[in-house]
């Protein structure tokens, strides 16, 4: 059972410095999900019901210190939609690129790649927006690997024509998560806030698996420090020359997270 993200990854005007890209669908066990669809939804009445938090665009988040850096852009409004699965599981997005330019863009942007899951308050992710306490635990992270072929993880989502696997962790206790999505380019990330981060924020509701309750994780905002030169504020060239040995920022995976199903890490 296979739960796919799907997001669309927009080229713009100027390749490297203007990106572009947002959470399209989640696929659960052959059945598709849609997420808040930008350009599209805003002008739908009544609002159709999606089980990813609306998004203003597809831009990144202008500052990452920020309550937008939680869900993105867009309030952090909840969903009317949850998807229900168990621990286990496995979750697949789906990156529909909107240009034929998309495939050398991607080409050029390097990214990392993370999954939080945070517990929603009361099992009620109605009531739960994530933006304070240390909530947010990292379930999975794909990021630099120079004796992988392609070596970013933005290469190898491109490769998986813009789909990536994520497997819910079997130990997880039932109750209702917000599963949180997130892509982080790095092409002009020698800039101090430079780095531009992608996140969606999906709400899920566990039905069984495993009795294991999330620990404490990391504050988003908080866990992003602009000055972290060996996650954020990195020049590309460095890393890939072997001077800086990359680290993506936000903490490590919990130890009962399953295997990445995309490849092996880091």
């Amino acid at each position: 059972m296979v739960i796919h993200l799907f997001t669309a990854l927009v080229l713009g005007l100027a390749a490297l410095t203007d990106a572009h890209g947002f959470l399209k669908n989640i696929q659960v066990n052959g059945k598709t999900y849609p997420a808040w669809q930008v350009g599209q939804d805003d002008f739908v009445k009544p609002p159709p019901v999606r089980y990813a938090r609306k998004l203003k665009d597809n831009g990144a988040v202008p500052d990452f210190t920020s309550k937008d850096i939680t869900c993105g852009v867009g309030g952090n409004i909840p969903a009317e939609g949850i998807i229900e699965l168990k621990a286990g599981d496995k979750w697949s997005s789906n990156d529909v690129s909107s240009t034929t330019d998309a495939d050398c863009y991607l080409t050029n942007l390097t990214d990392d790649t993370c999954r939080y899951l945070a517990h929603c308050t009361n099992n009620d992710c109605k009531s739960f927006k994530g933006d304070t306490g240390k909530v947010w635990v990292k379930i999975e992270q794909l990021a630099y690997n120079p004796s992988a072929n392609p070596a970013w993880a933005s290469d190898l989502l491109r490769v998986q024509g813009a789909r990536w696997a994520v497997t819910i962790p079997p130990a997880l206790a039932p109750g209702e998560y917000l599963l949180r999505h997130e892509i982080l380019g790095l092409h002009v990330a020698d800039n101090r806030m430079g780095a531009q981060f992608y996140p969606s924020c999906t709400q899920i509701r566990v039905t069984a698996g495993g009795v294991t309750q999330l620990p404490e994780g990391v504050a988003l905002p908080g866990a992003y420090d602009p000055d972290d030169k060996q996650g954020i504020l990195t020049p590309l060239w460095k890393i890939q020359q072997g001077q800086i040995k990359y680290r993506a920022p936000g903490g490590e995976v919990w130890e009962h997270a399953a295997p990445n199903a995309n490849r092996a890490g880091p």
